[in-house]
């Protein structure tokens, strides 16, 4: 059934609706063949740009929706809850336009940025490396300076849309001064000297593709960097909260099916001569599920309505992830258990949604990160 909403304004209500109009027509009765094929669902997303759903939190004067993020976070929670796969990429998408839209000049914005949020261009984002996951100050990926160009050398980890995207955010280290020798660049994925590894044969998310990025001699134009020398790190780390929130709505979303799949069934599988619901265990674990898909959800909100009124949200960003991600994979792991041997096979979707939530505790900085960085607040 679908979530409950009080959306702020009445255009944001029929927002939500176009989204679930769109997703029940363009997405649910796909994702599944598209899961099962490992396909990349690349016109899925220029069809959710030309709705606008790529664009929402981004002013309307630079292409974008002038949504909230209390507005975009709902609608990218009922795209994931069709596709855990596409809601990430959406998340992952606007997390790439976001060091331009912040970081750009006024030139490079307007240059780039309104064909970026029209989902004409898919982005991707090269932070981490294989020695460099939850320390991005250690990597290595090196741009060297030669005359009004760049030269990327090294290699990037975990890109989401590695190889599919039509241009990267990259972080490179321009200088050996630590965390402040990190520079940001936008660079177009026909750049000579720019190809993907073999994309990572990954336990859920199948449609989500993945893939090592690989810098041979990638020459950029300086024209092409992002703010000034040494600022990508800073860059880089103010759009992981907002991405923090993006993981924490489609985790949401994940979970919210989940439970919805496992009510259906509950409902209709009997045993002992009556429903499953009316067997107060099972009945137990719904309501708990339930309970942790109200509670996710109230939480990323909170921390959404703290950025939209331009209030400190890091902390709040890190707890809506912790908890958003946590509650998924304990309701997807319950949802299986709901449908009892039928959930452990292919036939209901359920096996798919406890593979999918698994990695949402990893990404976007493991919930062991999370809780570094709030205690770490705390104790500021």
């Amino acid at each position: 059934m679908p979530a409950q909403r009080l959306m702020p304004t009445e255009e944001s209500h029929d927002l939500i609706e176009l989204t679930r109009d769109i997703v029940a027509k363009e997405l649910r009765p796909v994702i599944a063949d598209l899961d099962a094929r490992a396909e990349f669902p690349r016109d899925v997303f220029r069809t959710l740009g030309r709705a606008g759903l790529l664009s929402l939190p981004y002013p309307e004067e630079v292409g974008g929706g002038g949504q909230s993020y209390e507005v975009y976070l709902q609608a990218l929670e009922e795209i994931a809850s069709a596709s855990a796969s596409v809601g990430v990429g959406v998340s992952v998408h606007a997390l790439s336009c976001f060091g331009l839209f912040t970081a750009g000049s006024d030139e490079q914005r307007a240059a780039w940025l309104p064909e970026m949020l029209s989902g004409s261009q898919l982005g991707a984002y090269c932070l981490s490396e294989a020695h460099a996951g939850s320390d991005p100050a250690a990597m290595r990926t090196r741009a060297v300076r030669d005359g009004d160009e760049y030269v990327i050398d090294g290699a990037k980890a975990w890109t989401t849309h590695g190889g599919k995207a039509d241009f990267y955010k990259v972080m490179a280290r321009t200088s050996d001064d630590g965390g402040r020798g990190i520079s940001c660049f936008l660079v177009p994925a026909d750049t000579p000297g720019l190809t993907a590894d073999n994309p990572e044969q990954k336990m859920g998310l199948m449609s989500s593709t993945t893939a090592t990025m690989l810098f041979d001699g990638v020459r950029v134009p300086a024209s092409r960097r992002l703010g000034a020398e040494g600022q990508g790190l800073s860059i880089a780390l103010a759009g992981l909260d907002a991405g923090r929130l993006g993981i924490a709505a489609v985790a949401t979303g994940l979970a919210q099916e989940a439970l919805d799949v496992a009510l259906a069934y509950a409902k209709e599988r009997e045993a002992f001569g009556k429903p499953v619901i009316d067997h107060q265990g099972l009945a137990f674990v719904l309501a708990d599920m339930s309970a942790a898909v109200e509670s996710a959800r109230a939480t990323y909100l909170a921390a959404a309505r703290l950025k939209d009124a331009g209030r400190p949200y890091a902390r709040q960003a890190s707890i809506a992830k912790l908890v958003c991600t946590d509650n998924a994979m304990k309701v997807t792991t319950d949802a299986v258990q709901v449908l009892g041997g039928a959930g452990y096979t292919k036939d209901f979707p359920v096996e798919r949604f406890m593979r999918e939530a698994k990695v949402m505790q990893i990404f976007e900085g493991t919930n062991q990160i999370q809780r570094l960085v709030i205690s770490r607040n705390l104790a500021r």
